[in-house]
């Protein structure tokens, strides 16, 4: 398999003492040496994992455009678990304070009481209800 890394090759630099009789040399002696077969392994395990590492956006761009409303489905649900926690902690804690459940109880009672008698006790004020809900639905549903 033909790899596209460059060779390793090591250099060897010789020093001169500068006494101003001779020229020295402008570019340092150097070997070459040739690199052994776990070093051609190694750079070559390199290579693909920075191969790798360079296309990974493309590899996640890929991902997200071929399974987006999965991915979008998957994240409203999770949003939706953690708005369902944040509120259960919010009503736990409110229940913690005191005399504050037992009104909050009373309340809902009263009001519960209250929709009884203003619209589930006579037929004329069921029918009104059902019309009221019926106008609301439209009105969400666009439907004038």
């Amino acid at each position: 398999m033909e790899s596209n890394t460059p060779e390793v090759i090591e250099t060897q630099e010789t020093t001169t003492s500068l006494n101003g009789e001779s020229a020295g040399m402008i570019t340092p002696n150097s070997t070459t040496l040739k690199s052994s077969p776990a070093d051609n392994a190694v750079q070559e395990y390199l290579s693909i994992g920075s191969k790798f590492l360079s296309q990974i956006f493309d590899y996640l761009k890929e991902f997200i455009d071929s399974n987006q409303k999965s991915l979008i489905n998957l994240l409203l649900i999770f949003l939706g678990i953690i708005a369902v926690k944040v509120t259960l902690a919010i009503i736990s804690a409110i229940n913690d304070i005191p005399l504050l459940a037992p009104t909050f109880e009373l309340v809902g009672l009263g009001y519960t009481g209250w929709f009884v008698y203003r619209y589930l006790l006579t037929n004329s004020s069921r029918q009104e209800l059902g019309q009221e809900f019926q106008a609301l639905k439209n009105q969400v549903m666009g439907q004038e």
